[in-house]
């Protein structure tokens, strides 16, 4: 890298870190070369404390340190993008992130599953259960996600928690195919319970 470390009067650039599994920004500090220099040396992220006027290992107090995956410039080499595995919460709050913000993947994963679900209605193949599915149409859609949802509910009054989440999962994709057959989003759906919790 070939950072300008004069463009800010500290001597300082700034450095976003991000979860690099579920891409939440998870906090942003300051590094200058030694704090780089400690981060790529070590795998653990380090910054330059503006008030403590020094370099300072995230984690090193609480344990909660943050596993360096990447680091990258920006196009000015300017300011810093960290990836990072963080352990345990990044805020000295207690929160998973600094800006309040849950850091959950599931929102990335089921957009990552709606692309594949859309692949495979828009490409169907003969490999393909969704292929297949949709080949069916719409009403067999419908009643997987019925069969489904009583299955679900079947295995909620037993005591096999394993059994219970399979079952909650096949349901739940089940339904974003359904949902796709319906040409709508998942993001539609989550955006009329944000209206209706609002109200």
């Amino acid at each position: 890298m070939n950072l300008d470390f004069g463009k800010y009067s500290d001597g300082l650039v700034p450095a976003i870190v991000q979860d690099s599994d579920t891409l939440r920004v998870l906090m942003l500090g300051f590094m200058n070369a030694d704090a780089i220099e400690e981060t790529t040396s070590t795998g653990r992220v380090t910054f330059f404390s503006r008030t403590k006027q020094r370099v300072w290992t995230k984690g090193e107090s609480s344990g909660n340190f943050l596993e360096l995956v990447s680091i990258v410039e920006d196009c000015d080499a300017d300011t810093l993008l960290i990836k990072a595995k963080p352990h345990g919460p990044t805020c000295h709050k207690g929160t998973d992130t600094c800006f309040g913000e849950m850091n959950t993947a599931e929102d990335h994963f089921l957009s990552d599953l709606e692309s594949v679900i859309t692949d495979r209605r828009s490409n169907p193949s003969d490999g393909s259960y969704v292929s297949k599915l949709f080949a069916k149409g719409l009403n067999k859609i419908a009643q997987k996600v019925g069969e489904e949802a009583v299955e679900t509910v079947i295995a909620a009054k037993d005591d096999d928690l394993e059994s219970f989440k399979n079952e909650a999962a096949d349901l739940l994709f089940h339904y974003l195919v359904l949902l796709n057959a319906k040409e709508v989003e998942l993001g539609e759906i989550v955006e009329v319970l944000r209206e209706r919790h609002k109200q």
